[in-house]
């Protein structure tokens, strides 16, 4: 009876290890992306990945000017800092297209990306433990600066596998206006909408903003920006609509680069801006939302590449 058990699982192993190896998309082109071209308002927007299982288009993907960074990121379901290989898989981008069934969940979805890597960029990878340095997100001595979100509206809830939108449309060329530190003014989002988070970045300074966030929410996005985890550790639970302006000296990029206004005063291509230097993250968090990060250590999972090339196969 022993024996026929180690039988069972071993073919249940075998069956498992099958279906896994099955699990690739229906379709899927990757090609070299081309570099992308400021549009008429002098602003580069990288676009962001769409469709995927939990979206309104769950049976085909876009990933446009994407790297292997962020798609080890979605396959292997880990933050920028846990993935350990040559500097060149941030840098190389492409573009991904690829379709799958409807009905395909999260997991199966993960599983099609690391064969996806596996087969076009002939990617291995291992996962080992290391004890690394991190933040924790605490409430400052003298207590939060945030504002609470306003409810939302019954016509907009709530959608965690809905990606948050980007900022409320720019207005037309020559009607835009720009604060002291050089940031456009942009129209106010709706009230009780489903909110977002949205940063951009000017040469030596970066602003975050944020409707109906959470401090989780807060602080994934500081992984990202510091490259090192961070720990939610505030007690905060609400939802919360907040600004952050703070140097970009030394740190991670946002999700859109801005190029200078024109007519700055060190003229179009060297604008100064009006106000003060911005202060370092740190600083600025402090400041501007009464919160704190802390040093600290601990254990990180990291996603460690052995192998992959440049240039993928042929669709």
């Amino acid at each position: 009876m022993f024996y026929s058990f180690i039988m069972r699982s071993a073919i249940w192993i075998s069956l498992a290890s099958g279906l896994a190896c099955a699990q690739t998309f229906d379709v899927a082109t990757v090609k070299p992306a081309a570099p992308p071209t400021p549009n008429g308002r002098g602003m580069i927007m990288i676009g962001r990945p769409t469709g995927g299982p939990g979206t309104n288009d769950p049976g085909r993907i876009h990933y446009p000017f994407t790297n292997l960074k962020t798609l080890l990121q979605n396959a292997y379901d880990v933050k920028d800092f846990q993935i350990s290989g040559p500097e060149w898989l941030a840098t190389e981008r492409f573009d991904i297209q690829a379709t799958m069934p409807p009905e395909t969940t999260k997991e199966q979805f993960r599983v099609m990306l690391q064969n996806l890597l596996a087969e076009r960029f002939k990617m291995t990878v291992h996962r080992e433990t290391k004890e690394l340095p991190m933040y924790s997100m605490i409430v400052a001595k003298n207590g939060p600066k945030l504002k609470e979100s306003p409810p939302e509206t019954p016509a907009a809830p709530a959608d965690a596998d809905d990606p948050p939108k980007g900022p409320p449309p720019l207005p037309p060329p020559g009607q835009m206006k720009f604060d002291a530190a050089g940031f456009p003014i942009l129209p106010a989002p709706p009230s009780g909408g489903r909110g977002g988070m949205f940063q951009m970045m000017m040469p030596g300074r970066a602003r975050l903003m944020a409707t109906r966030q959470t401090m989780q929410d807060l602080a994934d996005r500081l992984s990202s920006v510091l490259t090192k985890p961070v720990t939610e550790a505030t007690g905060l639970k609400a939802k919360y609509d907040f600004t952050l302006t703070y140097s970009s000296e030394g740190l991670s990029s946002g999700v859109a680069l801005m190029a200078p206004p024109p007519g700055g005063r060190g003229g179009d291509h060297d604008f100064v801006p009006d106000g003060e230097a911005p202060q370092d993250l740190f600083g600025a968090i402090q400041a501007q939302l009464g919160l704190k990060l802390e040093s600290k250590k601990g254990p990180v999972t990291l996603i460690v590449v052995d192998k992959a090339e440049k240039t993928p196969t042929e669709n």
